[in-house]
C-alpha cells in the first residue's frame, strides 16, 4: 500500500534556528500542560468548585491541552527533523483532531453563557435547571456534535487527489483544501454548513446570552451587576480570544498566496499557542474563587 506523505513547507530559517524553535515551543507546551491542569485539579480538589460553571471550566482547559497535545508534539519532532513531512492519513487526522476540538471550545463556551444566565436571571430555579444530567448533556454534546461534523469531510477527502505535496504552514489546516486537484462542490457546501452550525450559530448564542444578562443586571440592584461582572467578563475576554484566532486562521486560508511566509509562520505560532496559555490565565486571575485557592496553592508552594 503507497502511502502519500506531503512536505510542511511554513518553516522561516529552520536549519539555522531549529533547536531554538525546538526550546521555545518545548517551553511553550509544558507552560500549557502545567497551568491547565493546575486550574484543573484545583477545580478537581476544592468541592466549593464543584459547580456547573467551574466544572465547564475544567473542560474548556482540558479541551485547551488536548488541541495543543494534537499539534506540539508533531511540530517539536519537525523541528529537529531533516525533512518537515506527514503522511495523509495523519494530516487528515490532525485537521480533525485540530478543528473538532476547536469548535467544542465555542460550544462549551455556549453551554457556560447559558449557566451564567440562568444563574443570573433564573436564580430560584437554577438547581432544578443545571442538574448534573444537563451539565453532563452539556459537556458530552460539545465534544460528539463536532466529532461527528468534522469525521464527514475528513471521510469524503480520505480518498481526494493531490495536485501538490508541498503545504504552506507547519501543521495541517484548512489550506489542505487548495492542493487537491479537484474540490468537492457537497463538501465546500457542507464545509460552509458546519461554519454556521457549530461556529456562528454558538457564537450569536453566547452573544446574544450575554446581551440579555446586562441589561437584566443593568435593572437590578448592584449585587447582581457584581455578580454579572464577576462571572460573565472572563468568558468574554476567551470568547473574544478565540473569535479573533479562529477569524485569523480563516483569513489565512483564504489569502492562501498573499501572505509572507514570515507572516503566515509567525500567526500560524498565535494561533497555537495564544488561548491554551490565556485562557487559564483568564480564569486564574479573574475568578474570584479559583484566584483564592491558585493564591493558597502559590503561597505554600513558597
Amino acid at each position: 500500500m503507497n502511502v502519500t506523505y506531503i512536505n510542511l513547507d511554513g518553516y522561516v530559517e529552520l536549519e539555522k534556528y531549529r533547536f531554538l524553535y525546538f526550546v521555545i515551543m518545548l517551553i511553550g507546551y509544558i507552560v500549557i500542560i502545567c497551568i491547565n491542569s493546575t486550574i484543573v485539579w484545583l477545580i478537581v480538589i476544592h468541592k466549593n468548585l464543584h459547580e456547573p460553571m467551574y466544572i465547564f471550566i475544567a473542560a474548556l482547559l482540558i479541551n485547551s491541552v488536548l488541541v495543543s497535545t494534537g499539534v506540539y508534539p508533531k511540530l517539536l519532532i519537525d523541528f529537529l527533523s531533516e525533512k518537515q513531512t506527514i503522511s495523509y492519513p495523519a494530516c487528515l487526522f490532525q485537521i480533525f483532531v485540530f478543528y473538532s476540538l476547536s469548535c467544542s471550545e465555542l460550544l462549551l463556551l455556549a453551554a457556560m453563557a447559558f449557566d451564567r444566565y440562568v444563574s443570573i436571571c433564573k436564580p430560584l430555579q437554577y438547581h432544578t435547571i443545571m442538574r448534573k444530567t444537563t451539565v453532563c448533556i452539556f459537556l458530552v454534546s460539545a465534544w460528539l456534535i463536532p466529532f461527528c461534523h468534522f469525521a464527514v469531510p475528513i471521510i469524503g477527502n480520505a480518498n481526494q487527489k493531490l495536485c501538490s505535496f508541498n503545504l504552506k504552514g507547519i501543521f495541517c489546516n484548512n489550506i489542505l483544501n487548495y492542493i487537491f486537484c479537484v474540490r468537492s462542490r457537497a463538501l465546500l457546501i457542507f464545509g460552509v454548513f458546519i461554519l454556521f452550525d457549530i461556529c456562528f450559530l454558538p457564537m450569536f448564542f453566547v452573544l446574544f446570552t450575554y446581551t440579555v444578562i446586562l441589561i437584566k443586571s443593568y435593572r437590578s440592584c448592584r449585587e447582581v451587576r457584581k455578580k454579572a461582572a464577576q462571572t460573565c467578563l472572563p468568558h468574554l475576554l476567551v470568547l473574544i480570544n478565540y473569535f479573533c484566532l479562529l477569524t485569523v486562521d480563516t483569513v489565512l486560508v483564504r489569502l492562501e498566496s498573499d501572505v509572507s511566509k514570515i507572516a503566515r509562520f509567525i500567526i500560524m505560532l498565535q494561533v497555537i499557542t495564544f488561548n491554551p496559555i490565556c485562557n487559564p490565565i483568564i480564569y486564574g486571575i479573574k475568578m474570584k474563587e479559583i484566584y483564592k485557592h491558585l493564591k493558597r496553592l502559590l503561597v505554600n508552594a513558597t
